[in-house]
């Protein structure tokens, strides 16, 4: 019975993950990637898209993934679900041999007989977006001259002003890293999305592992790391002074009270004292400042530049919530540290672009198990070739390697196949290893 018990609840749970809620994060991404925008989903929060303010209530409940366009309804716009009839993607089934050009096409003004009068008096009369598009290009006198890729982009340029869609996603590590990078990559220290990718495989974030971590990109890697352990092991963060480094980012997971539970974080004068065996005081024991789970970063709710801006804005939430959930980064408790004294941390991942890495990795690495796996970005390679050379020197680890992530986006579209334009030159640059024991390197040498 019991097992019976437990089966249905993790279906509930996988179920229900899929599905968004009342108070859960979600990612809009408004007219395919032009403007993103994080927002928590009540019945009192909206989104202005344009000069037109919509309600966000009818996203609860929605999976994920779902697809919705502005309307005009009878208290105004609103956004409605729509399935997508995959229009615009079968080019390849028309004629493409390139028999229609666009060098007679002449840009003056001229070819468009609806005025502006005659789209406000349809939109005054109940018209869809989508019907106005299709007025555009029915009194567009150059529509048929132009070629099939050509009108195309006419009809969703058209509709991404006429009738936008905005998409329901899922936050989660990489769209929460590809987004952050796309406007304010200096709030996550300029770390590309394949960089976090390749950050949690040297640093083999595996289940049940024990991940020291210095985190000084707002908590998106701090995340990454949670979302992977999925409430196994511990991140625990780590850091220098009396209070931790913040993690906003962390926030945006949607994690679980269970998930929530296993980020932790201790200082680095906690942790050095019980590796010495000195104990800690409890009223040395620091806590993370409140967060206001009614406030929420919204990106670009502002925005008028179709752009993405990324701004801490208190919003007051009208809902009372029923139950309080655990915030993560609660202090490590000391059973947790003691285990950590006596076997050591199972994997190390630094990002700290404030930080000289030298000088941090030679106060954290005493804390790993021997053959433990470190991984440490930077945006520039010049600090980690330095503290490469001083681990080789005072010979504490082996295996270093350099690594420069690479990533290229391609537009991938029928006989349109081609890297984007417009792309990232570099995504920083990860230093990886393997801590050996400084003793037994030295009894060998000798």
């Amino acid at each position: 019975m019991s097992i019976n018990k437990a089966v249905d609840e993790d279906l509930n749970q996988n179920d229900n993950s899929r599905l968004t809620f009342e108070g859960c994060n979600v990612l809009l991404d408004i007219n395919d990637g032009d403007r993103l925008v994080f927002s928590r989903l009540t019945a009192a929060s909206t989104l202005k898209i344009g000069n037109k303010k919509c309600s966000l209530q009818p996203l609860i409940g929605c999976p994920f993934g779902s697809l919705f366009q502005v309307e005009s309804g009878k208290e105004g716009p609103c956004l409605t679900r729509m399935v997508p009839n995959g229009e615009g993607n079968n080019l390849e089934e028309k004629d493409v041999d390139g028999s229609k050009d666009n060098r007679a096409i002449v840009d003056n003004n001229t070819a468009q007989s609806l005025t502006s009068e005659d789209i406000d008096e349809m939109r005054r009369q109940g018209a869809k977006g989508d019907e106005i598009v299709e007025a555009l290009i029915a009194n567009s006198a150059t529509f048929e001259k132009k070629t099939l890729f050509s009108q195309e982009k006419y009809r969703v340029k058209k509709q991404k002003k006429y009738a936008p869609r905005v998409l329901l996603r899922r936050p989660f590590a990489r769209s929460i890293c590809e987004a952050y990078f796309k406007k304010h990559p200096d709030k996550i220290g300029f770390m590309r999305v394949d960089a976090l990718s390749l950050l949690l495989c040297l640093g083999n974030v595996t289940a049940n592992a024990d991940v020291l971590v210095v985190d000084m990109v707002s908590g998106i890697l701090t995340g990454a790391i949670a979302e992977r352990l999925g409430g196994t092991g511990y991140v625990c963060n780590t850091y220098r002074g009396l209070s931790p480094y913040p993690v906003d980012i962390t926030r945006m997971f949607n994690l679980s009270d269970e998930i929530c539970k296993r980020i932790v974080h201790a200082s680095l004068t906690d942790l050095n004292s019980f590796q010495t065996g000195v104990s800690v005081s409890e009223s040395e024991e620091e806590t993370l400042p409140a967060i206001n789970s009614a406030g929420l970063e919204e990106v670009g709710v502002s925005a008028e530049d179709g752009g993405m801006d990324i701004t801490p804005e208190k919003v007051p939430s009208p809902i009372t919530k029923p139950s309080k959930s655990i915030k993560a980064g609660q202090k490590a408790p000391p059973e947790a540290i003691e285990l950590w004294k006596e076997n050591g941390f199972s994997s190390l991942i630094i990002a700290a672009p404030e930080l000289d890495p030298w000088g941090i990795i030679k106060e954290v690495l005493p804390l790993l198990a021997f053959s433990a796996p470190f991984a440490v970005y930077h945006q520039y390679a010049s600090p980690l070739a330095t503290c490469m050379h001083n681990l080789q020197i005072e010979k504490m680890a082996i295996g270093l390697q350099i690594s420069e992530p690479w990533l290229r986006e391609y537009q991938v579209l029928p006989s349109r196949t081609h890297p984007h334009m417009q792309m990232s030159a570099f995504g920083g640059y990860i230093l990886s290893g393997t801590k050996i024991s400084i003793s037994e390197s030295v009894t060998i040498s000798n």
